[in-house]
């Protein structure tokens, strides 16, 4: 399997970009990743809201597959222990799946046509973050998931 992070604009914060390569790399240890940007939309903001996610997910779309299990990282998915997420993990490469895409929208959320593309909606937290810190907690749950499915002390409880 193989899973890719299609973020929505590119992190700028130095100790994001820091932690997130920490944690891409460790990550790598277990199975290909990889971490691909969208730019950010430029001459949107003049635009109603769901103008500007259509156009957000018609620059999303471009990279999906058939095949591919797109999850959206939504505020309004299902929430996960690091423990079932890891399981979720898990039931994804015992079903043979070969390619996770796990996506974070813009500001205003995804568009109905990325929800109904979506295999899975995964929230992360009640809490809202920033897209940017978003990049960091889930790349180090990644990490944190696949620590666990190794039976490594990284996770305790």
């Amino acid at each position: 399997m193989q899973i890719t992070f299609l973020c929505n604009g590119k992190t700028e914060d130095t100790y994001l970009k820091e932690g997130i390569a920490v944690f891409e790399q460790r990550i790598r240890r277990y199975i290909p990743y990889q971490n691909e940007t969208i730019p950010a939309l430029k001459g949107t903001k003049n635009l109603p809201v769901a103008q500007q996610k259509q156009k957000e997910f018609d620059a999303m779309r471009k990279w999906f597959e058939k095949s591919d299990c797109v999850i959206l990282l939504d505020e309004h998915g299902k929430e996960f222990s690091s423990m079932e997420f890891a399981s979720f993990l898990q039931g994804k490469m015992n079903a043979g799946v070969r390619h996770l895409m796990f996506v974070t929208g813009g500001p205003y959320g995804f568009a109905p046509e990325a929800y109904a593309s979506a295999s899975h909606k995964i929230s992360l937290s009640k809490m809202t973050f920033s897209h940017q810190m978003i990049r960091l907690l889930f790349t180090e749950q990644l990490y944190r998931a696949f620590s666990i499915l190794n039976h490594e002390p990284y996770h305790n409880e």
